[in-house]
C-alpha cells in the first residue's frame, strides 16, 4: 500500500560554498526528522563528499538520503543528479572533477567549502572551486547519469538564472530528464501560464536549501510510494504519483 512521503530532493551542505554554516548534514538531518521531511538529497555543488556523512547521520532514523549532486552545465545550466547508491554518486564525482576547471576557491568572493563527518567534525577544506561550471553539456551530463543508473531533474526551471529555460530558451525533446524542478512559489496552473515549455513534464518542488530555515519552511513534494526507495521514487517519477505541498 502507498503512503506520502514528504520529499526534498535539493538540499545543500556545508560543503557548498554559498550554503549557511547551521547546513551541516547532522543538523540537517535532525531538522529533517523534527520537522516529519521523510526524504531527502544532499546535493551540493558540483560534489558529494558530504554525502556519506549525511547517510550515516540517518542511521538510526526515519530519513532517507538519497546521494545527489548539483551539476553545473557548459551551458550554466543547474541539474540534479540523483543516484540510488553511494557507490554510483562516487564514480559521477570522479566524471565530474576531470572536468572541472582547475581553480582554487576564493574564500573571501564564494564562501569556505566544508567536508564534514556524520558528528560535524571537519574532515577537511575543501580548496578547489566547485561553484562554477564542468566542460561537459546539458545532454552529456544527462546521458551518463543515465549510464551509471541515475536520473537527472533539471533545478530551479523556472528560475531567470541558471536554468534549462533561462540558458537554452527551450527543453530539448530527447534529452534524459526524469523531471523539472519549480520553485513552488506559484501554483502549478500559474507557472504553467507563466512557463508554457514546462508543460507535459513531471514537475516536482524542492527547497534548493542553503540555511535551515529555507529547509524547513520551503514547498516540497509529496511522493506516493510503497517504500521510501530511490527506484520508487523515479517510478513515481514516472507515474505521476507525486503532488505539491505549500509551506
Amino acid at each position: 500500500m502507498r503512503r506520502r512521503f514528504v520529499t526534498d530532493l535539493h538540499v545543500h551542505s556545508v560543503l557548498s560554498p554559498c550554503a549557511a554554516v547551521e547546513m551541516t548534514p547532522r543538523n540537517i538531518i535532525w531538522h529533517a526528522a523534527k520537522y516529519e521531511i521523510d526524504i531527502i538529497a544532499i546535493a551540493d555543488h558540483n560534489a558529494g563528499a558530504n554525502v556519506r556523512a549525511a547517510l550515516d547521520a540517518a542511521q538510526g532514523t526515519a530519513i532517507t538520503v538519497v546521494p545527489a549532486m548539483e551539476v553545473e552545465t557548459k551551458e550554466e545550466v543547474h541539474l540534479l543528479a540523483l543516484f540510488g547508491q553511494l557507490e554510483e554518486l562516487l564514480i559521477w564525482e570522479k566524471i565530474v572533477r576531470a572536468h572541472l576547471p582547475e581553480k582554487l576557491n576564493d574564500t573571501d568572493k564564494f564562501g569556505v567549502q566544508f567536508v564534514v563527518d556524520a558528528e560535524d567534525n571537519l574532515v577537511k577544506v575543501e580548496d578547489r572551486l566547485l561553484l562554477t561550471s564542468i566542460s561537459l553539456g546539458v545532454e552529456e551530463v544527462a546521458e551518463q547519469v543515465a549510464r551509471l543508473g541515475g536520473i537527472c531533474i533539471a533545478s530551479h526551471a523556472d528560475r531567470p538564472s541558471y536554468s534549462i529555460v533561462s540558458q537554452l530558451g527551450f527543453i530539448p525533446p530527447d534529452i534524459k530528464l526524469a523531471a523539472l524542478e519549480v520553485s513552488g512559489r506559484l501554483g502549478r496552473e500559474q507557472t504553467l501560464q507563466k512557463f508554457p515549455v514546462l508543460e507535459n513534464w513531471p514537475l516536482i518542488v524542492s527547497s534548493d536549501a542553503h540555511s535551515i530555515d529555507r529547509l524547513v519552511n520551503s514547498p516540497k513534494t509529496a511522493f506516493w510510494l510503497e517504500e521510501p526507495t530511490f527506484v520508487q521514487l523515479r517510478q513515481a517519477l514516472k507515474d505521476g504519483t507525486i503532488s505539491w505541498i505549500k509551506a
